[in-house]
């Protein structure tokens, strides 16, 4: 089904992105495309990930930026460019308008984790902090630029920030010339569209699949809807993808050539994090592992060769040890338990050993004795276990209970 709007399918073509490809030689890594014997096994077919999380400034932003920057006009570099990002684009604009000789002002907003603000800094742009969503620091970004005449270098609704995304889908079909479905995680659709522009013109069999977080989910109202709609509050721990409403250049072409729209969960988003860190081993922030989440929730209805873009590995250490965790509680991995038991010596000793007969890994041990809630010879205790899976769960529960424990929670 076609959904066109005022800037069309026609806004970017295939010569574009080959001519955004000539401008970016030299400044954006040709990154890897590796194997993934795991989720080829679930798939039942050969499955590769491109590795724009190893891209320089660690995501594909750096691609459209740069060709964005790179064809302004030298009255507009010498105004100065500003953008609006969560972390991503805004690096990409730093480190593009550094190598270029353009000032950059980024505005990002006020939860943006700090290793992007930082890296941001150190890339040579003046960041301001601004807004709670993307949608909020877009708005200051804009009014910045009226005021000031810098240039708006928008993160995904500009034909050449499509066509610099667009230069993926070349190298994924000079490095895997047998693909047959892509997987592209999707906020603005910036990524999407550019590469649906660029493999649909060379190999039109080829199914292109956009991933987006439930949570921030717009596509699919907006598609159903002919146009782009607006989310009220996106929530989602993939910061990457948190936009509330489509582009309107890349709405029309996501509407012509993206076969797919899926959503996944904040689970499954964990699940293929720590997959792509164990398995992989390449640390892949949540939206950049997108992808992989669509592919673990449901793997027999790709066909393949399968290529999973990951598009970015800019992950806040902090973020990334709560998702671990969260992913591994997802499966069956790590449990966390609340149980009473009487306040004598030796009883959280007994406790223990109960667990560690079961084989259960001991993690954290949180022990209260002063709680209204407890009798005068209770105690309560929490405990963090690193697991085996569901099946190690409900063994250590019956073991509990066999024990006389009983767990609250």
């Amino acid at each position: 089904m076609s959904y066109r709007t005022a800037e069309s399918l026609r806004s970017v073509t295939l010569d574009d992105v080959r001519g955004a490809r000539k401008t970016l030689s030299g400044v954006a890594r040709v990154t890897a495309l590796e194997g993934s014997r795991y989720l080829s096994r679930l798939v039942g077919a050969p499955v590769h990930l491109k590795c724009e999380n190893l891209q320089r400034t660690g995501s594909f932003k750096l691609r459209g930026a740069y060709v964005r920057i790179a064809g302004l006009l030298p009255e507009e570099r010498a105004a100065g460019v500003v953008a609006a990002s969560a972390g991503n684009h805004a690096q990409g604009v730093a480190l593009a308008s550094s190598l270029l000789g353009v000032h950059a002002t980024v505005f990002m907003p006020q939860g943006a984790p700090l290793p992007k603000v930082s890296a941001t800094r150190e890339y040579g742009a003046e960041v301001r902090l601004h807004g709670q969503v993307v949608d909020e620091t877009l708005a200051a970004a804009e009014e910045y630029a009226a005021r000031t005449g810098a240039v708006f270098i928008h993160p995904f609704d500009h034909p050449d920030v499509i066509a610099g995304q667009g230069t993926v889908g070349l190298e994924i079909l000079e490095q895997c010339p047998e693909v047959r479905t892509i997987v592209v995680g999707m906020g603005g659709g910036g990524l999407a569209a550019g590469v649906a522009v660029a493999v649909k013109a060379l190999r039109p069999d080829v199914r292109i699949v956009g991933v987006q977080a439930e949570g921030a989910a717009c596509y699919p109202p907006s598609l159903a809807a002919g146009r782009p709609v607006s989310l009220r509050n996106p929530v989602t721990m993939a910061d990457g993808i948190r936009v509330g409403r489509p582009g309107a250049v890349p709405f029309g072409i996501v509407g012509e050539l993206v076969d797919e729209v899926r959503t996944v969960s904040e689970d499954e988003l964990s699940a293929a994090l720590l997959l792509c860190l164990e398995r992989a081993k390449l640390v892949v922030e949540p939206a950049g592992a997108s992808p992989v989440a669509a592919l673990l929730a449901a793997p027999e209805t790709f066909g393949g060769p399968v290529v999973a873009v990951l598009s970015g590995g800019n992950v806040d250490p902090v973020l990334m040890q709560r998702v671990l965790r969260h992913g591994m509680a997802a499966q069956g991995r790590y449990l966390a338990v609340r149980l009473r038991l009487t306040d004598r010596p030796g009883a959280l000793a007994t406790l223990l050993g109960v667990l560690s007969a079961a084989d259960a890994n001991v993690l954290d041990v949180s022990h209260v004795r002063t709680d209204p809630r407890l009798g005068l010879t209770e105690a309560e205790v929490e405990l963090h276990l690193e697991t085996k899976g569901p099946a190690h769960c409900a063994e250590l529960g019956r073991a509990l209970r066999d024990a006389g424990y009983t767990v609250i929670a």
